[in-house]
């Protein structure tokens, strides 16, 4: 009997084929919107004390790639059938915003909160959206922006996350692209890098780049094995479901490995 296979093994297998999609091939419409699966990733924005966008960003890039290493997901593991389920497929989160105690019943579901300097996210197991809890279902997904702020330098041992600056996202929006591209960076990476990593609880760092940084980094995307293999970058481009062009690349993820 063949031994199943780690949740992210499809989105590895699948990565360069996507990248070499002509745009229009990108656009998922075959399948009826309540028989998606997709990952909620609930984003926790008090009215009152709105988090930072940076921050929020950053804790959603790792909530979803947690949910994906979770000892939960590894086979034989309760999280592992619908985690392996949503990842054999279109990689899709639904990002909603909830305070109070909104945001505690949340809590009770399976998967993982992650908090950045004060900000909060909780990334779910994904499920069909015909089938998302109550909990999760009354939540709004429209309202999730927030203004850009003037982030720090970036950390030089984190995995850095570059957003496209000619594309307007809402938060949410850019939620979900960050956390595909952990995602990617999770399924991409050796072992030891990967442990390495996970040391670090996952962080990352998101930043919008400059227009010259991002003609750069995308320039070897023609080539996705290689861009990976010998500069560690991994891009990733949307299917066009909300807000964005399909085929339209969002982020470009970089691996630098340290000494």
């Amino acid at each position: 009997m063949t031994a199943p296979e780690p949740v992210l093994a499809p989105v590895a297998a699948r990565y360069a084929w996507w990248l070499g999609l002509p745009a229009e091939r990108t656009s998922v419409r075959d399948v009826p919107p309540e028989q998606v699966w997709a990952m909620p990733v609930v984003l926790r924005l008090e009215k009152s004390a709105p988090p930072a966008r940076t921050p929020l960003l950053e804790a959603a890039a790792s909530a979803a790639v947690a949910v994906c290493l979770h000892d939960n997901s590894l086979p034989g593991g309760p999280w592992y059938d619908a985690v392996h389920t949503w990842t054999s497929g279109h990689i899709r989160k639904v990002a909603r915003r909830a305070r109070g105690v909104h945001w505690e019943a949340v809590q009770s579901l399976p998967g993982v909160t992650v908090e950045v300097e004060g900000a909060q996210v909780r990334a779910l197991v994904p499920c069909r959206v015909a089938d998302l809890p109550r909990e999760v279902s009354r939540l709004q997904i429209s309202g999730s922006d927030l203004p850009a702020d003037q982030p720090q330098a970036a950390a030089a041992d984190l995995p850095l996350l570059l957003l496209n600056p000619g594309v307007t996202m809402s938060a949410g929006k850019a939620a979900a692209q960050v956390g595909h591209a952990t995602m990617l960076l999770a399924a991409l990476l050796y072992p030891a890098d990967l442990a390495v990593w996970a040391s670090r609880n996952l962080r990352c760092a998101v930043r919008v780049a400059s227009p010259s940084q991002w003609a750069r980094v995308t320039a070897t995307l023609t080539d996705p094995h290689g861009a990976w293999e010998e500069q560690g970058l991994v891009a990733v481009r949307d299917a066009g479901f909300t807000e964005v062009e399909p085929g339209t690349v969002t982020v470009v993820a970089r691996w630098e490995p340290t000494a």
